[in-house]
């Protein structure tokens, strides 16, 4: 009864004539991606039979879905309404040591197959209004070009489910046939409708037969009363179930972390685990009906919530023996690099875990502009199941995927604070970043100071808020170069700390100066680093691969001489996420506690390799609390750039805040005004207020909830006007759209979040 490995098979797949044949565009055209092929024609799979695999040692239901009593027991009170989920230990994805996809059956979206034996789907979403035919075509037929596998619509009403099938019909028309989704909330008639015209419906379990998000408190005084409800949302679903399943349409169970219905609400709260439990009331009807083409989406603002329930929600179908596909997404991830870094960390992460088979990258820009990162992540996902990237087995038994602990690395002690010296400002408590400083770098001190993010105080730079705590130097000058002595003796004068290696410090050793010592060197000295230290230098940093063995790294613990920290660098080629998790395991298994900075040397020739490469790699480890810092090397970009990244990561793991942050949807037919137009005037005026998060929604659909994780929000209620929140309540209603603003600069002034910009000093 004890699962040790769990997935299950591919179900059944439709042949090439159910499914209309594998041709045209989104199957050849708009699917060609590097190391992307997929075979349409693939025999079905036998679902799995009753019984006991013994090879496995599974407990396998007779029926797919019936719980395991053992593991799903109904609870006994009838104040706790919902069943409560119970996850087997440790199993959310195939394994932790590598990269490998989760067996999905294959859900088929007209013409394009999403599942596990073929290519992650792209998709994005249209921002023009649905009842304007030719633009919505238009701007479909533009995002099919940029690679768009599937394109979604949003549908609110009558009059756009009728536009819906002219949209289609000019799309043919036009040699497009490229799978249409119709996003409904609120309306299960409407869905209905568009169900004749569109290849797949998204419903939003929160909204679909609830209506619009309520903070109500309700309380059930019986079993009864609370399934009354879900009875009730079962005959509004339905029909849509049936309709759906006699004309071959997908649908996909979309919950957002910001819509959850007032009934999950009362018994899970605003968390994960009621994410799970909304879409599986969703999920009951459909296979009540013997209706299967579905997939799942569990979509959030924060990558933290939403990374957590998409491995819940995997956790919980390797228990049911469902292998229901899974759209990947972060909603309302904003615009620019910010947007691009949470949606690298929430669906990168998934991605080396194996689990993903479709994704969307939200973005508040033109969604055709979506594809470039949609791309990216899909390569980088597919590259690294097809190359099978990881490491050896081993056991983990420290990282727990239920929670949002981190492991906390112990800063060093502070011997002389009043010092700029001082070891103990080379670390910051929240997440630390470090640069990378060459002997060129010098040159040019004051244009140096600026990019690493150094304020000037009577022109001489010291730390603010988002400067890099310390840096890198991999050469250091000699001694009798005057000025770039100068220029790095201001730089540590301003609190900032200099990590250089070994050798080098012996050959200048600068005051102050931290040494990073190999573990090879590390090693030869049988742990006593002290004594390979030149004199006047008495800190130093292990750099380390992950690979080392664990005699090695049992010298750091028994060291009297404590490193600074640890820095990661793992070797080219080898699998960072995996080889990570497993160093983390041994140290955590030796009771090491030095903080560890992730040194990632990354190349490539958009700004989007960096950020999307180390979103997803790194992201994947702080997301899981396996990390103090980050250190980005890149020859190809500028030291601001890779520090703004490094910060940009930070902020996304929530882990350090040195800006506004911001949760702003991507647009749609809904959005009642210019959302990159309105994004932009906020961000110019409040940018500067760390701490700070302000959500800006084209509507009502997720605003309310979405805004239960920001403390301000701007929202869109009906042309022309805007309504104010702090955190989940409007205060502000009916704003004119010319001075809301301004009023929410005022709102955050009452409610005492905001400073004054302070005034920019120039160097001398």
């Amino acid at each position: 009864d004890v699962v040790e490995h769990g997935g299950g098979e591919p179900g059944c797949q439709a042949s090439d004539e159910e499914a209309g044949g594998p041709g045209g565009r989104g199957t050849e055209t708009s699917r060609t991606m590097k190391s992307m092929t997929f075979s349409p024609s693939r025999a079905p799979t036998q679902a799995r039979a009753g019984g006991t695999d013994p090879a496995k040692k599974l407990w396998v239901p007779k029926r797919r879905g019936q719980a395991n009593p053992k593991l799903h027991a109904s609870p006994a009170s009838a104040a706790e309404g919902a069943q409560k989920l119970i996850l087997p230990e440790g199993l959310y994805c195939e394994t932790i040591y590598k990269t490998q996809r989760r067996p999905t059956s294959t859900v088929w979206v007209g013409n394009v197959p999403i599942g596990s034996e073929h290519p992650i789907a792209r998709q994005t979403m249209t921002t023009t209004d649905t009842k304007n035919v030719d633009a919505t075509v238009e701007q479909v037929m533009k995002c099919a070009d940029a690679g768009a596998d599937l394109v979604r619509v949003t549908v609110q009403g009558g009059r756009e489910a009728e536009a819906c099938m002219h949209i289609r019909e000019k799309l043919f028309k036009y040699g497009y046939d490229t799978p249409l989704v119709a996003d409904i909330h609120f309306n299960p008639k409407v869905a209905l409708m568009v169900c004749d015209a569109f290849e797949k419906i998204r419903v939003n379990p929160g909204n679909f037969a609830d209506g619009i998000k309520k903070f109500d408190d309700l309380t059930y005084e019986s079993r009864e009363q609370y399934d009354a409800e879900v009875e009730q949302m079962e005959e509004i679903f339905t029909p849509l179930v049936e309709k759906c399943k006699k004309l071959g349409r997908a649908l996909r169970i979309g919950t957002n972390h910001g819509s959850l219905s007032a009934r999950i609400l009362s018994y899970y709260g605003d968390t994960p685990d009621g994410m799970v439990e909304s879409a599986f009331e969703f999920a009951r009807v459909c296979r009540k009906h013997d209706y299967h083409n579905f997939l799942f989406s569990m979509k959030a603002s924060n990558p933290l919530v939403m990374v957590k329930a998409y491995r819940l929600l995997a956790a919980e179908m390797y228990k049911l023996d469902w292998n229901y596909p899974l759209h990947l997404g972060v909603t309302e991830a904003g615009e620019g690099e910010d947007g691009r870094m949470k949606s690298s960390i929430g669906i990168g992460t998934l991605l080396m875990d194996g689990l993903g088979d479709t994704i969307r990258v939200s973005l508040t820009e033109d969604p055709e502009l979506e594809m470039e990162p949609c791309s990216r992540l899909a390569l980088l996902g597919t590259e690294a199941t097809d190359m099978g990237i990881g490491v050896s087995p081993f056991v983990e038994s420290h990282r727990n995927f239920e929670s949002f602990e981190k492991r906390k690395g112990v800063l060093p002690e502070p011997v002389d604070e009043a010092s700029p010296y001082d070891v103990s400002k080379a670390l910051h408590r929240d997440g630390s970043v470090f640069s990378v400083v060459s002997l060129k770098d010098l040159e040019n001190p004051d244009i140096l100071y600026r990019d690493l993010g150094c304020k000037f105080v009577l022109g001489l730079p010291f730390k603010d808020i988002a400067t890099s705590d310390s840096v890198i130097m991999p050469e250091l000058p000699d001694a009798s170069d005057a000025q770039a002595m100068l220029a790095l003796k201001r730089l540590q004068e301003g609190e900032v700390c200099v990590f250089s290696p070994l050798s080098e410090l012996r050959r200048n050793p600068i005051k102050g100066g931290v040494a990073l010592v190999t573990s090879e060197e590390f090693a030869s000295s049988a742990g006593d680093a002290a004594s390979l230290l030149p004199e006047g230098i008495t800190d130093f940093a292990l750099q380390v691969t992950g690979e080392e063995a664990e005699e090695t790294l049992a010298l750091v613990k028994a060291a009297a001489t404590k490193p600074v920290c640890l820095i990661l660098k793992t070797n080219e080629g080898s699998s960072r996420v995996h080889v990570s998790r497993r160093f983390f395991e041994t140290i955590a298994n030796l009771g090491l506690d030095s903080p560890v900075i992730h040194y990632l040397v990354l190349n490539g020739s958009h700004k989007d390799d960096i950020i999307i490469t180390g979103g997803a790699e790194c992201g994947a480890l702080l997301v899981d609390g396996l990390g103090d810092g980050v250190v980005i090397e890149g020859s190809e970009f500028g030291t601001e750039f890779l520090r703004l990244t490094s910060f940009g990561m930070l902020q996304g793991c929530r882990m350090r805040s040195t800006k506004t942050d911001y949760v702003s949807c991507p647009s749609c037919g809904r959005t009642l005004f210019d959302l990159q137009e309105v994004t932009n005037a906020i961000q110019e005026k409040t940018g500067h207020l760390p701490g700070v998060t302000i959500a800006i929604m084209g509507c009502i659909v997720n605003g309310p909830g979405e805004m239960a994780d920001a403390d301000f929000g701007y929202v869109g209620t009906v042309p022309g006007k805007i309504d104010l929140y702090v955190e989940k309540d409007v205060v502000r209603k009916g704003v004119k759209m010319d001075e809301a603003v301004d009023e929410l600069i005022d709102l955050i002034k009452e409610y005492g979040r905001w400073v004054d910009p302070e005034p920019a000093e120039e160097s001398v």
